[in-house]
């Protein structure tokens, strides 16, 4: 069997506004780019075959994770704020098989209010927030580490 074969699939989706990363509130979310950051993902794990989606679009990321949660060994999701509002990302995470890590940026227990609540926490393996781009890299290695 080839090596590509042999190379875990992780999905790495990301969700409303992580598309203005570098731009957006930096003090908050830092300099890097989104486009930088997975690059840096895939260099930091070259025997892991990695697909990105972006979308600030909920039913998009509701789709993307249906497409994957069959067929790939695991799911990082940034939801951003679609986190603490959406039933369905949950429901989509529930329906699937591949098992799905949270990640978040900033530690969202350190801000606002309304961020103290995710809807999606309850359907995910873990959660790992609060170390910027690291968060990804974090989010991977527990799902090696299964």
């Amino acid at each position: 069997m080839s090596e590509e074969k042999n190379k875990k699939k992780i999905l790495v989706v990301n969700g409303p506004n992580l598309n203005l990363l570098g731009l957006r509130e930096p003090g908050i979310y830092g300099s890097t780019t989104l486009s930088e950051g997975m690059k840096a993902l895939e260099k930091r794990f070259p025997k892991i075959n990695f697909a990105f989606f972006q979308s600030n679009i909920e039913g998009e990321l509701v789709d993307a994770i249906q497409d994957f949660g069959f067929a790939s060994d695991g799911i990082v999701l940034n939801a951003g704020a679609y986190t603490h509002t959406s039933v369905a990302i949950h429901d989509a995470i529930k329906a699937i098989r591949t098992p799905v890590v949270e990640v978040h940026l900033s530690n969202i227990y350190s801000r606002e209010t309304f961020r103290h609540t995710s809807l999606i926490t309850s359907a995910c393996i873990g959660i790992i927030g609060g170390f910027g781009m690291d968060s990804y890299r974090l989010a991977v290695e527990a799902l090696l580490n299964r």
